[in-house]
């Protein structure tokens, strides 16, 4: 099996190691940022197969490093995926105005978690309301 890398873009560090462990116990190689500028020079360097942005980040928010990956001729085709815990009304909108693929709203379910992600990897984006 190919393995998969997933860019998991988090700044809460409890939040970063819970995602990384659900995609590692699936199978899935996982690259960690907590800012979105460490994102975007990850983005560049790990062309990672999808990533998995926080809408809320210190100095550059998610939107803005996703607009930015989107704009970036080495970057701009990689599935970037919203995963936010404040989920308001027109966020989910926002972040696919961004260029985000999808949008997974946290607390994550766990059963369910993977299947999601796969689905992202496989050409199959939905939105997952937890």
């Amino acid at each position: 099996m190919d393995e998969k890398k997933i860019l998991v873009v988090e700044d809460n560090v409890m939040n970063l190691e819970l995602v990384s462990d659900l995609l590692e116990a699936h199978g899935f190689r996982v690259v960690q940022a907590q800012s979105g500028a460490t994102a975007i020079a990850l983005a560049e360097k790990e062309l990672p197969d999808l990533i998995l942005m926080d809408l809320q980040l210190p100095e550059m928010d998610g939107l803005e490093a996703t607009r930015w990956l989107k704009r970036n001729q080495l970057t701009k085709d990689i599935c970037v995926v919203a995963l936010t815990a404040h989920a308001m009304l027109g966020d989910e909108e926002k972040a696919r105005e961004a260029g985000c693929s999808g949008y997974i709203a946290k607390p994550i379910n766990t059963r369910e978690f993977a299947e999601v992600i796969s689905g992202f990897l496989d050409g199959d984006p939905h939105t997952a309301e937890e």
